[in-house]
């Protein structure tokens, strides 16, 4: 099983956690994942970790599509990938309503069709083969004159435009690319074109119950990175409190009530009841209920908290998964950091 550093959002306040990727390098972590919501991008932290490394990876977990264009990512990336010597890991991901309409003003509809069309761009752009076109509902290139008009604070087009390639030549003209990715078919297209599967929650022993089947396309390096957080305590009690106020705000206020892909997710977990009651307590104002609503059970079996002890006997389940990588949130010093990297890579 491989091993990671999941940071998460950079925040304003936070500690820069330069000397705490330096030392998940020292101690072999294979890469380090930085992610962007509606606050701090992705590609910022990992440049500014990038200049202060030299061999973990560096992955984003993930960009957004509606932030920027294909053209955009692909160029971000390429240039990204270059500077730190050909250790971008490229993250993508469509994200949901709420923030893709209300933060970008972009349309939410077909996901997976706009995922397609832009993975494919990507690739477009850095093989350099021929000037990018793409004949695509979402990502028309060029833009047709005859579509003008057609898509959020899109003016009139000129009918001018016309292919173009990449002007710089990528370092990697196939950087690895990873699909954030919670609903069944669109893990099914991770499984396709994709180089690896980013989950947000994992339950290790239902993954296969759960994606058995979305998965069977995946060829044999197909990396599945499941985000864990990770919580080296006495007090599992605390520990276990911790994840279950991140799954209180992600069940119950990280997308509508008529549609939150989190609270789906744990649905599918055997959780539907208790994911729809946390909801509820959580849109009325009783955080403190919803907070309550959430088994223990769901808590600790997707995270890994506790003494070591404990913890190793709780990675039996994930190396029996289909899990290949293992990207750990919440050390925040490097002693922690060596005791999981002893527990996961022995």
């Amino acid at each position: 099983m491989n091993l990671g550093l999941n940071l998460g959002y950079w925040q304003r306040n936070a500690v820069d956690a330069t000397e705490l990727v330096q030392a998940a390098e020292r101690l072999g972590y294979g890469s380090v994942w930085t992610a962007e919501a509606y606050g701090s991008d992705a590609f910022t932290p990992l440049a500014w970790y990038g200049a202060r490394t030299s061999r973990i990876k560096l992955g984003t977990s993930v960009v957004q599509l509606s932030a920027r264009t294909p053209a955009a990512t692909a160029m971000t990336a390429m240039t990204l990938d270059h500077l730190t010597g050909g250790r971008l890991l490229l993250g993508v991901g469509a994200s949901g309503p709420q923030v893709v309409e209300g933060w970008y003003g972009m349309p939410f509809g077909r996901p997976l069709a706009r995922t397609r069309e832009y993975v494919e761009i990507m690739r477009k752009v850095w093989r350099r083969e021929e000037p990018v076109t793409s004949d695509g509902e979402h990502y028309p290139l060029p833009l047709p004159a005859e579509g003008a008009g057609s898509g959020p604070g899109r003016g009139r087009a000129t009918g001018l435009g016309k292919p173009l390639k990449l002007i710089t030549h990528p370092l990697r003209p196939e950087i690895p690319l990873y699909l954030g990715a919670e609903g069944p078919k669109n893990v099914a297209l991770a499984a396709e074109i994709a180089d690896g599967w980013l989950p947000l929650f994992v339950f290790p022993e239902k993954v296969e119950q759960m994606y058995g089947p979305s998965l069977a396309g995946a060829g044999p390096d197909f990396d599945i990175a499941a985000m864990v957080m990770t919580v080296i305590t006495d007090d599992v009690r605390a520990a276990l409190d911790g994840v279950k106020m991140m799954l209180t705000l992600y069940i119950g206020g990280m997308g509508a009530k008529s549609r939150n892909f989190h609270a789906d997710i744990i649905g599918r977990m055997g959780y539907a009841e208790a994911a729809e009651e946390i909801q509820a307590l959580y849109l009325a104002g009783r955080r403190d209920e919803a907070f309550a609503a959430i088994p223990d059970e769901l808590a600790d079996g997707i995270s890994l908290v506790g003494p070591p002890g404990r913890i190793r006997e709780r990675l039996e389940p994930w190396r029996k998964s289909p899990v290949s990588t293992l990207l750990v949130m919440g050390p925040h010093d490097e002693p922690s950091l060596k005791i999981i990297r002893d527990l996961v890579l022995g």
